[in-house]
């Protein structure tokens, strides 16, 4: 195993130049699948690579349930060990786990309370579930399943956010919470959260990672609408009518954590711009390119040190146990 098996825990800081150069540069669909899976990658390897020093390191403890072989002189000679990393790496890998389990239980949660807060509401055909009885502007995509939500999801909208759009500014809207429903752009969320609570230098691409996901919706919605200035307007006026709602309460704001705002100057500056180029690898002379391949460099090593150091781990141990 060697030094080799501390990498994956300082390999995700090569994920960093991608994380920003994505957001500019690379396709928002492609981006958001891109920084997902590398984070996902990461994130693993970086927990096994604790899961290792934990195994390595407390062998000799007492009350350790390996086999006593596995705490052989001859089996520690072999791997290199420090048994006050080991130690270390015990909390470490309860933090992972109790970070990661909140999350998961936070999202379950504000689905259920979303549910909840529409049981009683019937769901529209082909548009959104419309609230008029609430004041306040919002607007949000809850994810199918088990509940009210039904197995698509539905769109909710309150009355006060139609009343500060135009008929082709709604279009955009719904369009834009359809497409964060067609495309589970909660499940990449969610991953990169994961990502970020098992690595904390994994926390810049979950932040891009919502960026991305909101870019991805907004050229769908351009897209589906025809006319990118419609949307981009939409957008700014939602995020100017929805401002105080962070204060409330309700499932709109339990909401928030599926379909984060994100910078909306930066989306509207894109959506006045350009249309993206289409999903595809950038050469590898331009700074994209170059973080791309940092990225993925970083990516592979920390993969290929975990796997070294758990074949290794598993050959000397399983020859240990037969002795």
């Amino acid at each position: 195993m060697g030094v080799f098996v501390f990498l994956p825990l300082v390999l995700p800081l090569t994920a960093w130049p991608i994380a920003r150069l994505a957001e500019r540069q690379l396709h928002p669909r492609a981006a958001t699948w891109l920084l997902t899976a590398v984070g996902a990658v990461l994130a693993l390897c970086s927990t096994l690579c604790l899961l290792l020093l934990m195994v390595v390191g407390t062998a000799q403890l007492p009350g350790n349930p390996l086999p006593d072989a596995w705490a052989d002189p001859e089996v520690r000679a072999v791997l290199p060990y420090d048994e006050m990393v080991g130690r270390a790496a015990i909390p470490l890998l309860g933090a992972v786990a109790g970070a990661c389990a909140h999350l998961v239980w936070v999202h379950r949660r504000v689905r259920t309370r979303a549910s909840r807060a529409l049981a009683g509401l019937p769901a529209a055909e082909g548009g959104p579930t419309v609230l008029p009885d609430d004041a306040r502007a919002y607007a949000y995509a809850l994810p199918g399943g088990r509940g009210a939500a039904g197995p698509r999801g539905r769109i909710v909208v309150s009355r006060a956010m139609l009343t500060c759009l135009d008929a082709g500014e709604q279009r955009a809207l719904i369009a834009h919470e359809e497409a964060h429903l067609t495309a589970r752009h909660h499940r990449f969320l969610l991953a990169a959260g994961l990502s970020a609570r098992a690595n904390p230098f994994l926390r810049p691409l979950r932040t891009a990672v919502a960026y991305t996901a909101e870019r991805w919706a907004d050229e769908d919605a351009a897209r589906t609408v025809g006319d990118r200035r419609t949307v981009a307007r939409a957008i700014a006026k939602a995020a100017l009518a929805s401002g105080p709602m962070a204060t409330g309460r309700g499932a709109a704001t339990a909401l928030a954590g599926f379909a984060t705002a994100g910078p909306v100057p930066r989306r509207v500056a894109a959506l006045l711009g350009p249309v993206p180029p289409a999903p595809a690898l950038p050469p590898a002379w331009t700074a994209a390119g170059l973080a791309l391949w940092t990225a993925a460099g970083g990516t592979a090593a920390s993969a290929l040190a975990s796997a070294n150091a758990t074949v290794t781990l598993f050959t000397v141990l399983r020859a240990a146990t037969a002795l």
